[in-house]
């Protein structure tokens, strides 16, 4: 979906898309990338946000891993959704230790990867695995995290110092 249409926005369309059929997943391809559309977009339900310059070949690509449950994003949009995460941990705060999460050096693997902004195909290519098993690593990560999605994997693995 893009973000300027005729009619209606495509932020407006993502809500009301998730509240009547909230399994249904929305790809936003469009050509803004500020702030405040990326983080827009994702608050409104958006499965994967990427840009109009993505290559043909790699939105195909984008449109299968979001049907597959992945949360595609171009490079710079990633950036700046971790950037909206990112908040410094104040030195007196107790953080868990990695071992706590009992993260297995594979989970902590492609959790590294993610937080590095890579996609679940591009994890699976990182660590000689297949994207189900990719798949398979992030629904162990997001138990062990006590997250329901990549976002807060990412932010807590960066809030916890979870991975390098």
């Amino acid at each position: 979906m893009d973000i300027e249409m005729p009619g209606i926005n495509g932020i407006e369309a993502v809500k009301i898309v998730k509240k009547e059929f909230p399994r249904i997943n929305v790809l936003m391809k469009t050509a803004f990338e500020n702030d405040e559309n990326v983080f827009n977009a994702i608050c409104a339900g958006a499965s994967g946000y990427i840009l109009k310059s993505t290559a043909p070949s790699k939105i195909l690509e984008y449109i299968v891993e979001v049907y597959q449950g992945g949360s595609p994003m171009s490079p710079s949009v990633a950036r700046k959704v971790l950037g909206f995460l990112f908040k410094p941990i104040e030195a007196n705060t107790s953080n868990k230790k990695t071992e706590e999460y009992n993260l297995t050096i594979r989970e902590k693997e492609v959790l590294t990867c993610l937080v590095n902004g890579l996609s679940y195909k591009m994890i699976a290519d990182h660590c000689g695995i297949t994207y189900e098993t990719v798949r398979s690593h992030m629904k162990n990560i997001y138990e062990k995290l006590h997250v329901a999605s990549m976002t807060e994997a990412v932010a807590k693995a960066i809030n916890q110092k979870i991975v390098p």
